[in-house]
């Protein structure tokens, strides 16, 4: 969002007021410590206890530990992480380390962990007298004309000494001589020597003088430096070369075009001829920065920029300029120019990350601390006044620290990986410049994971179907949790609850704690169990562990596994065979006999048809397939035999036919025979029809119980509203012996299903209707429209 230049003034002055109240606030609730120690000390040699000097508390039951971040000059410094002692790491070359003369100063933060803090301290590089003074060249040569007036001055080389306060130059001295002097004059920092002529020269008495200066700087012990002074007595050019001002002052900005011109000076001589003409020249002690960055014509006074000029590097040039004549011997006049460099916002905010966690657990408090940061600017006043803010929009915020530009990353919400599992979080720095500059750096930050979800399974309960007669051992189903949690949070196992009334099927189940895929111990039998239930519990292994259970609904699928049994003509030595007289004058469509059987499968497996496999006459007996009636096509006549066999073939409707054969004898007497053995087999029969019930009263009963299992069953199913298609087989009540038909509910379509020998595949008995009206599809209509 750009900000006015308005609104930017007050941000500004805002930001200055909060420095001096976090400086004065700050300072007393921590301070600085303050450390002098000279260069060049040895290495490990102790600087000061930043931890005792600071008060800090380091026998507390925290774990404190202490740390100097890196900076541009504290490579020389190193701190004891447990005690807090800091010593000098490597040696120290004060006028390597500070150009300046002033007071060279390191400035250091320390970091202390458990609780985090950050301190400053301030050490002080104090100068040792460790070089020399020092000229730039080694001789200077003067050409001074016979009619010098005495007084006049002749500037010599400055000498240099790196040293700074009492150890640099002081003063200089001259051999000692009736002609000439050294004078002094102070320019700012500058010490400048001058050689004074306080006797006139003759040159006919001599023409060479040879002279030495020495620079002595104020040191224990003291150092020197010498020059060499020449000096060749010339005839008369009397009149120097004088600039209109001793100093000229200017300002530019930085970052000028090379080649603008800064300013011209202008130096007037009075003589005439070659000694009026003059050649402008740059002082020789200047340093060598300001020949890299101006240039002077010789000839028109014009001084240039051949450089970059950068107010960061430095912020004042002072150029020594000289006119001599073309006379004989030349004159020279001297002056300076100061130019002042104004800063331009030319560099953007730099953003240091301090101290960083990359990875936050989810479970953090707000306000937790994440990071530490420091901006600065190279820029000065209002170019360097900085607005920080984080741009993305993320749950962390910054926190101002109690010094200007330090800043805390700390978290202002909860959080939450199972959501969002790292955030990037952009921090941007702006300065109060115009234009203002901005500069940007992103964090980023994973979040950890704590074990706050439970394992989830996608439904519960879960209905699983097996066939009948599986393998034992084999795998049945599996059951299958999730958890959004992640590595040993999500790492799931698995178990059964083996507690309550079915334990005598859970003792056969067996689940992979791993992946979840149960095995059954046996094999089931549909007609024994048809359903049962039980647990499982998923379990992750985080800390502390979370879990959740699901029921497992399991429905055991019939399989024709049972071949029909007979039950009429009651079986004998494993054969089914039964004799049966009628008298030879009964009409067509007498009934025989009847053949009865059963099926313990259900269903489609249990529906049984009968068939005629062997007969002595066809044209005289039929059999009802569904009922297994056996009755008279025709009357009998004298030419049919008296004896015939018929063999019953009883076969399921399973996929593999299982079936049984049955024979029946058929006797045909005289009607009087037939009255006398009526009587005799009434008897008989009666024993016969007395066993016939007792089988029929077990089938009866155990279908019944089977009936009464399937209703619950499927009364619960409707509760669930399950929309899944299952099916439960209702025998049919009104049972004579012969199973020809079967009724089956699906809980999907909440319909009832007759399956039999007399209607289509896909009829349906509707709901309510007490089993008497069918719903048959209509063949002719698309599939999925029925008819009434």
């Amino acid at each position: 969002m750009e900000i006015g230049k308005e609104s930017r003034k007050r941000v500004c002055s805002w930001f200055a007021l909060r420095l001096v109240l976090l400086l004065f606030v700050g300072k007393r609730a921590l301070g600085e410590v303050r450390y002098s120690i000279p260069e060049e000390v040895k290495e490990g040699t102790v600087v000061g206890n930043v931890a005792k000097d600071l008060v800090l508390d380091i026998s507390s039951l925290f774990d404190r530990r202490f740390r100097v971040v890196s900076e541009s000059k504290d490579a020389f410094f190193e701190v004891n992480q447990n005690n807090g002692v800091l010593h000098v790491h490597k040696k120290i070359d004060r006028e390597e380390l500070c150009e300046v003369s002033g007071a060279c100063l390191i400035e250091l933060k320390v970091i202390v962990e458990n609780p985090l803090e950050i301190h400053y301290v301030v050490v002080e590089i104090t100068d040792v007298n460790d070089h020399s003074p020092s000229f730039p060249e080694k001789e200077q040569i003067f050409k001074i004309g016979e009619q010098t007036l005495p007084g006049k001055r002749f500037q010599l080389h400055t000498a240099r000494d790196p040293d700074a306060g009492i150890n640099s130059i002081r003063t200089y001295t001259l051999t000692s001589n009736e002609h000439f002097e050294v004078d002094i004059r102070q320019s700012d920092e500058d010490k400048i020597p001058f050689l004074v002529l306080k006797k006139s020269l003759d040159r006919e008495q001599k023409d060479k003088h040879t002279l030495l200066v020495t620079a002595v700087d104020g040191g224990k012990p003291q150092r020197s430096g010498s020059l060499n002074i020449t000096i060749i007595v010339l005839d008369s050019n009397d009149n120097r070369p004088v600039f209109s001002k001793d100093i000229y002052q200017l300002e530019i900005k930085e970052n000028v075009p090379i080649g603008t011109s800064v300013i011209r000076i202008n130096a007037t001589d009075t003589d005439e001829g070659t000694n009026g003409l003059i050649e402008y020249s740059l002082g020789k002690t200047l340093k060598k920065k300001v020949y890299d960055i101006f240039e002077l014509n010789k000839l028109t006074g014009e001084i240039k920029v051949k450089g970059v000029v950068d107010f960061e590097e430095n912020d004042v040039y002072k150029l020594d300029v000289e006119a001599s004549d073309k006379g004989t011997p030349p004159l020279t006049g001297e002056c300076r120019v100061i130019i002042k460099v104004k800063d331009v916002n030319d560099n953007p905010p730099e953003i240091e990350i301090t101290s960083l966690s990359n990875t936050v657990s989810e479970d953090s408090k707000p306000g937790t601390i994440i990071s530490l940061i420091t901006v600065k600017d190279k820029d000065s006043g209002v170019n360097g006044k900085i607005i920080s803010s984080i741009t993305s929009d993320v749950p962390f915020e910054l926190k101002p620290s109690y010094k200007e530009n330090t800043y805390s990353v700390v978290t202002k919400d909860l959080l939450d990986r199972e959501q969002v599992s790292q955030y990037e979080i952009t921090i941007k720095a702006t300065d109060c410049g115009e234009p203002p500059l901005s500069t940007f750096k992103t964090l980023n930050i994973q979040i950890s994971d704590v074990n706050d979800n439970r394992p989830h399974f996608s439904k519960n309960p879960l209905q699983f179907y097996l066939t009948e007669n599986n393998v034992a051992g084999a795998s049945i189903f599996s059951v299958r949790a999730t958890d959004n949690d992640v590595n040993d949070n999500a790492a799931i196992s698995y178990h059964i609850v083996r507690e309550g009334s079915q334990n005598d099927v859970m003792s056969f189940l067996n689940v992979n704690s791993e992946n979840g895929h149960i095995t059954a111990l046996k094999s089931f039998d549909f007609e024994t169990v048809k359903t049962f239930h039980f647990q499982v519990v998923a379990t992750d292994s985080g800390t502390p562990s979370l879990s959740s259970n699901v029921t497992v609904n399991v429905f055991i699928l019939d399989q024709n596994d049972n071949a029909p049994v007979i039950l009429y003509p009651v079986s004998s030595n494993g054969s089914a065979e039964g004799v049966e007289e009628i008298p030879r004058n009964v009409n067509a469509g007498h009934l025989v006999t009847k053949v009865r059987a059963y099926d313990a499968d259900i269903g489609y497996n249990g529906w049984l048809l009968f068939s005629l496999q062997e007969v002595t006459e066809h044209s005289l007996f039929t059999l009802d397939r569904y009922t297994g009636q056996i009755r008279t096509l025709r009357s009998f006549t004298e030419t049919d035999e008296a004896e015939h066999k018929l063999v019953i073939l009883v076969k399921d409707n399973g996929n593999v036919s299982l079936s049984a054969t049955a024979t029946v004898i058929v006797k045909v007497v005289e009607p009087k025979e037939a009255f006398a053995a009526s009587d005799v087999k009434s008897a008989t029969k009666d024993d016969e029809e007395n066993n016939v019930t007792f089988y029929l009263m077990i089938t009866l009963g155990s279908v019944s119980a089977l009936f009464l299992i399937s209703i619950i069953v499927l009364i619960a199913m409707q509760c669930s509203k399950s929309t899944d298609y299952t099916s439960k087989y209702l025998q049919e009540t009104n049972y004579d012996g012969t199973l020809c038909h079967s009724i089956q509910y699906r809980s999907g379509d909440k319909r009832y299903m007759l399956v039999g020998p007399r209607m289509s595949i896909g009829s349906t008995i509707v709901p309510g209707s007490h089993a008497n009206t069918l719903v048959l599809p209509d063949r002719r209509r698309p599939s999925g429209e029925v008819r009434l």
